[in-house]
């Protein structure tokens, strides 16, 4: 059994024996940190201050948001790993923190080292091209990537959930596009819409008002299903059982905090992501609200981990941190 496998068990047997009650009584005594691992302003940002207004009411306690972007995440991370384990430092954070320690050489925290609170959100992604590449489905972007040996696909950067996915969709059409990658979603989006690369990989949220104004053109979304945002593309899982990539939202507390504590936290950030507010916002955003247990969540990392450890060593991608 993996060391994170032990760890992620471990939680879920204490988790069932101790009941969330016993800890309320002494926590919080004083103010929560949330460290979200992004810059202010973007959808990890508002999201998460969202949420952090929502638990003030029921914690009782302050909730301070602070921001430390930067190393894909990392900076963040290693923040909340390395903080005393009392659940008074939190991490909300993207699907990046699975990611990471396959694509990083050096990382100064293991992923073991955090202990998963909820799933928060799933924002899945769509393959749009630039409409003057002669494609209108997933099918005929195969076929025509057959013929001319691949095609350039643009992404957020490499090791990024969007190269992941165009990776993941290499292995499984057999066809050899070309990775192409860019510093963040705004440069990624303007090479495409100026078709300096005629396909890219995109959250929903931010391709989406482009294919709806026609300047795109939505090939398949990498979710199970169809989305509500773009409900006549199809799913790419109609066409590849089991394919699914999603960019994921998700909170942490530092790992040997008390099951109480992290059962209680669990409880009032749930609560927040059920609030219409916070889910309209996630909804806008192209997203799907979870708000799972943490032994639910603790699952989705062990099997996330393991399929993007497989995508980023066929990619190759490494980055130094």
């Amino acid at each position: 059994m993996s060391t994170l496998t032990s760890t992620l068990v471990i939680y879920t047997i204490v988790g069932a024996c101790i009941g969330a009650n016993a800890a309320s009584t002494a926590y919080p005594t004083k103010t929560v940190r949330m460290v979200v691992n992004a810059a202010p302003g973007g959808a990890n940002d508002v999201l998460g201050r969202m949420v952090a207004r929502s638990m003030m009411d029921g914690l009782g306690q302050t909730v301070v948001v602070d921001n430390r972007g930067g190393a894909g995440g990392n900076v963040g991370a290693e923040i909340v790993a390395h903080a005393p384990p009392d659940g008074y430092t939190l991490l909300y954070c993207t699907s990046s923190v699975v990611v990471s320690p396959s694509l990083y050489t050096k990382l100064t925290y293991e992923l073991r080292e955090l202990a998963p609170i909820t799933q928060a959100a799933l924002f899945p992604l769509v393959v749009a091209v630039h409409p003057s590449l002669p494609v209108k489905n997933i099918n005929e972007m195969i076929a025509l990537a057959k013929k001319r040996g691949g095609l350039n696909y643009g992404s957020t950067g490499p090791g990024s959930m969007n190269h992941l996915t165009g990776v993941l969709l290499n292995n499984v059409a057999g066809i050899e596009n070309v990775h192409v990658g860019y510093k963040g979603a705004g440069p990624m989006m303007l090479a495409l819409l100026t078709n300096e690369v005629g396909m890219g990989i995109a959250t929903v949220f931010s391709a989406a008002p482009h294919i709806k104004a026609g300047r795109l053109r939505a090939l398949a979304v990498s979710s199970v299903k169809p989305l509500p945002a773009l409900p006549a593309v199809p799913a790419l899982a109609a066409q590849f059982p089991g394919f699914e990539t999603s960019q994921w939202h998700g909170y942490f507390t530092t790992a040997g905090t008390p099951a109480p504590i992290i059962a209680l936290l669990n409880s009032h950030i749930v609560r927040a992501l059920g609030s219409p507010a916070v889910r309209e916002a996630i909804e806008n955003g192209g997203g799907e609200t979870v708000g799972n247990t943490p032994q639910q969540f603790a699952a989705v990392i062990t099997q996330d981990a393991q399929k993007y450890a497989k995508l980023v060593k066929i990619s190759g991608a490494k980055v130094d941190q």
